[in-house]
């Protein structure tokens, strides 16, 4: 399937799912196994591409001193990602006050109960265990669990014991390159059954929930989605104006993913696809192989941004009015605690829940917002996704590794495709999506005239 059909074809599945959930709910139903299938094929490629992608990044042009320093990099790019998040999320829940006047109506009888059970739950006791559960016992568990970040500190060390192995290790490594490129192209393979699971998890979610939640639920679904869209675009004008990079541009290269981690609302279900867009479109692999799986447990500006938003909600329908002080301390402890747990169903409720019972508030506001989380929970995780690849090119332009004649390269083809389909999305100068100080490099290495 082509890759500018591929868009069309999630698109319209996409459409066929709400109308299916809608007027056909029991059918819409049994759709579910649709999606679960397409997503298992999307997790059997996770781990591998993962560690094939991270040792070859690192082994074939990387060392110890370059490697800290772009870890340092990347951090402090997360935190300021993620507080300016925080902020925009406190922001609108304060202006909007979602959580007031809202009718209890729409709460279930069993979902007080399901809400109390999450609160026991304990996915980290401490940010020191997050740090702990970093290095694994057994890189077999980790890539059978799918812990990310695990993978990628057991890929690390191994590509750096690829480097001190010296001619010995070449042949490991050129296999593990070869395996490299084997991944991207079955990742290519399995995206052309996307269209089947979106089919799958929209009509489900829409049969489940119903179209008339929405309207229930219209005030604290429109703050999320206002903050969201705010978030996204002060932060990618701000971002993409620094890199050089054009922001429509950078949303149409990605437009695939994107539509997939809205309809599936799964991280895991992008990943793949966005890493190896990321790297045709001018990002090394060093720098895709680590940036984009540790911002799924250090920059879920996302999720962030719910939570904050979540716990203003579970505050004001209960009528406590906390103090800058308590609000501070509260998304202070919800940040430490989201870490590490973007692959876990209904992560950011439980963090919630167990922090409003830690706290001793009331958790009935975790016990309604249940009722829509899948709905969300597709906001959220796109803006996770599309801050993870905005972080891996701010970070790549930073460490002088964005290609911007690959970046025009996949923009040039892409509006070569558009103009031989009548399927057209966007239409922008390719050779002006280039920085001024850029132009010279640009021009020698492709002989071309700007």
């Amino acid at each position: 399937m082509k890759t500018y059909r591929l868009t069309f074809y999630i698109f319209l599945s996409l459409v066929a799912g709400i109308i299916v959930g809608w007027k056909f709910p029991e059918l819409g139903k049994h759709m579910h196994p649709l999606s679960q299938i397409f997503l298992n094929m999307i997790k059997m490629i996770i781990a591998p591409l993962l560690f094939s992608v991270v040792v070859t990044g690192i082994a074939s042009h990387g060392n110890i001193k370059t490697l800290g320093k772009l870890g340092a990099k990347t951090i402090i790019y997360f935190a300021a990602a993620t507080s300016f998040a925080l902020v925009i999320g406190l922001s609108v829940g304060l202006i909007f006050k979602p959580g007031l006047g809202f009718g209890e109506s729409v709460l279930s009888a069993n979902m007080l109960d399901v809400a109390s059970k999450m609160a026991a739950q304990n996915l980290h006791g401490s940010f020191a265990d997050v740090i702990v559960n970093i290095f694994t016992t057994s890189i077999v568990q980790s890539m059978a669990t799918g812990n990310l970040l695990q993978i990628v500190f057991f890929s690390i060390f191994f590509a750096l014991a690829i480097c001190a192995a010296g001619d010995k290790g070449k042949p490991v490594l050129d296999c593990i390159s070869s395996l490299s490129e084997i991944m991207f192209k079955f990742t290519h393979i399995v995206m052309n059954f996307a269209p089947i699971g979106v089919f799958g998890a929209v009509s489900y979610t829409i049969a489940e929930s119903g179209m008339g939640i929405i309207l229930s639920y219209a005030k604290i679904i429109f703050a999320l989605y206002f903050a969201l869209i705010l978030f996204l675009y002060v932060i990618l004008n701000i971002a993409c104006r620094i890199v050089g990079v054009k922001v429509i541009a950078f949303l149409r290269a990605l437009r695939e993913p994107i539509l997939l981690a809205f309809t599936t609302a799964t991280s895991e279900a992008a990943l793949p696809q966005a890493m190896t867009i990321l790297e045709k479109y001018g990002v090394s692999k060093k720098i895709v192989g680590f940036v984009m799986p540790t911002g799924y447990t250090f920059n879920l500006d996302g999720s962030t941004l719910y939570l904050a938003i979540a716990m203003l909600f579970s505050l004001q329908i209960t009528g406590i009015e906390a103090s800058a002080f308590q609000l501070i301390v509260l998304m202070g402890t919800l940040m430490l605690t989201s870490k590490g747990i973007a692959g876990v169903p209904r992560a950011a409720l439980i963090v919630l829940a167990g922090t409003l019972s830690s706290f001793g508030y009331p958790i009935i506001g975790v016990a309604i917002l249940l009722g829509i989380d899948q709905i969300l929970d597709m906001g959220r995780t796109t803006v996770n996704l599309i801050g993870n690849c905005l972080a891996a090119i701010v970070v790549a332009k930073w460490e002088n590794e964005f290609n911007y004649a690959k970046m025009i390269e996949f923009n040039r083809d892409f509006q070569k495709k558009e103009d031989n389909t009548k399927f057209k999305v966007f239409n922008t100068d390719i050779i002006s999506q280039i920085p001024i100080e850029e132009h010279s490099k640009y021009c020698v290495e492709n002989s071309e005239t700007l």
